[in-house]
């Protein structure tokens, strides 16, 4: 089976924690046994989040007063993926994963004239107050929103047109080959007539999960997260898990753009558009969201539903 796993970059450093190198290390140590496992028995690609990772190294390049500019988010991207795909690449071989894993700096074309660029909503970096978080976005320039109940920068997410280096992964995947893939989303790049060139943004990984399963047939896309499940009522004393549910019935719950929607929307597209299974779920149960017995399970029908 193929299979395309995304870990979300909160799922690697959660909510409240210190962007400490060996805090994120400690997460990917602890989920590195089952994915080695999902990667002995199947064919596996592995997608992840970069938004406090990334927000961090910019936070980092505008303070830094030996630079002229502060780096450009396509370039911080970039270092992310090496970053995050050097930790996964050593995690998995220490758990016991005896086949090669290789992570491959990914571009994503967008679309130039993508909406999104002019309603910026991907949250980045760490939580702050309402006035310092005010404060960096009239000092630098940010574009802050509240995220839960801390504030955030948000920057803008364009959809993903194309993943320039899709038939290299392919290729390595059927030699056997665990792949790291669009880390981060992929670096943004816009295809001119001059040639590929950076832009200023992040692609949602999970919208990149999505294609990059389309794109390589994969049987299963699982995206993982910091909660159990899907909820229904998140955050309310009222709010429960949902399991079993088809795309349809899904993709008509309202879910926030900034968190879990982006997921939703992917797991519904993965599902309708190739008959696949979807799942989202806590990183620390990947193996029985990928066995289907935690998280939510999304299907093109409901299980036990008619075709």
């Amino acid at each position: 089976m193929r299979i395309v796993v995304a870990l979300g970059g909160n799922a690697l450093l959660q909510r409240g924690e210190k962007p400490d190198s060996a805090i994120q290390i400690e997460h990917v140590a602890q989920a590195a046994p089952a994915l080695a496992a999902i990667a002995a028995e199947h064919e596996l690609v592995l997608v992840h989040g970069n938004g406090p990772q990334v927000g961090m190294l910019a936070l980092e390049s505008a303070a830094d007063s030996t630079l002229s500019e502060p780096y450009p988010f396509s370039e911080l991207v970039a270092e992310t993926q090496g970053l995050i795909g050097y930790w996964l690449q050593q995690a998995l071989t220490n758990a016991g994963l005896t086949s090669p894993v290789v992570t491959l700096v990914t571009q994503t074309v967008v679309d130039a004239a993508d909406p999104a660029f002019a309603h910026p909503t991907k949250f980045v970096g760490a939580g702050y107050d309402e006035a310092t978080a005010r404060d960096h976005a009239e000092r630098r320039g940010w574009s802050v929103r509240l995220d839960g109940s801390a504030w955030r920068r948000v920057v803008a997410s364009p959809l993903p047109v194309r993943i320039v280096e899709i038939d290299t992964a392919r290729i390595l995947l059927q030699h056997r080959t665990t792949v790291v893939l669009a880390g981060g989303g992929g670096v943004p790049v816009l295809d001119q007539p001059h040639g590929l060139q950076g832009v200023d943004a992040v692609v949602d990984k999970d919208h990149v999960a999505a294609l990059v399963a389309t794109r390589l047939e994969a049987d299963l896309l699982v995206m993982l997260t910091d909660v159990a499940a899907v909820m229904t009522d998140y955050g309310t004393p009222e709010q429960h898990p949902i399991r079993h549910v088809s795309a349809a019935n899904l993709r008509a719950g309202d879910f926030p753009d900034g968190s879990m929607g982006p997921k939703v929307t992917a797991a519904c597209a993965f599902a309708t558009d190739t008959g696949g299974r979807a799942a989202i779920g806590s990183l620390l149960d990947v193996a029985d969201v990928v066995s289907g017995a935690a998280g939510t399970q999304v299907t093109a029908v409901r299980v036990g539903q008619p075709a």
